[in-house]
């Protein structure tokens, strides 16, 4: 099975997904969990026991304990008595399990969303970043690592603000 046909979410959602979703980022509390396509699957028994698997954005993530305990404190708040979290390593995560929504979120909060990772045709070079703030292709990479191994810093020539942008993967 190829990343980019690997689906970011099952079909059918009962409420333990609804809830596991909404969980925030530690690292990039714009977007959920579930708009940033690290949730993986959500199950859930008549007993009250929910079986969550997530995938980190790549395997040394140091947010994946403190989301783990986030999705036992939100699912257990709801009323499920029993919560299980599963890191699920393979396939890896990719840029291209973000949603439209959670990449609308982090341009309307300064982060530059990344393109897609896995093209269907000719591989793009990105040659600049659209500024999040102002728009303005005039940018550059100031450095590859940001206030989180899954960003880069980059800064606008046109407004000179600096932001961050999250490395397609």
């Amino acid at each position: 099975m190829t990343r980019d046909l690997f689906p970011a979410a099952p079909v059918a959602h009962g409420a333990a997904w609804r809830i596991a979703s909404a969980v925030p980022d530690p690292e990039m509390p714009v977007v959920s969990i579930g708009d940033l396509g690290i949730l993986r699957d959500v199950t859930e028994n008549d007993t009250g026991c929910v079986h969550v698997q997530i995938t980190p954005t790549y395997s040394g993530c140091p947010a994946v304990e403190t989301i783990g305990e986030d999705l036992v404190e939100a699912l257990t708040c709801a009323g499920y008595r029993r919560v299980a979290v599963e890191v699920v390593l393979s396939p890896p995560w990719t840029t291209d399990w973000i949603t439209p929504r959670g990449r609308a979120l982090l341009a309307a909060h300064g982060i530059a969303p990344p393109g897609p990772a896995t093209p269907a045709g000719p591989v793009d070079v990105a040659l600049a970043v659209r500024c999040p703030r102002c728009g303005s292709l005039r940018t550059r990479e100031s450095s590859r690592f940001g206030s989180t191994p899954c960003k880069a810093l980059w800064t606008c020539r046109s407004c000179r603000e600096p932001f961050e942008r999250v490395k397609p993967i």
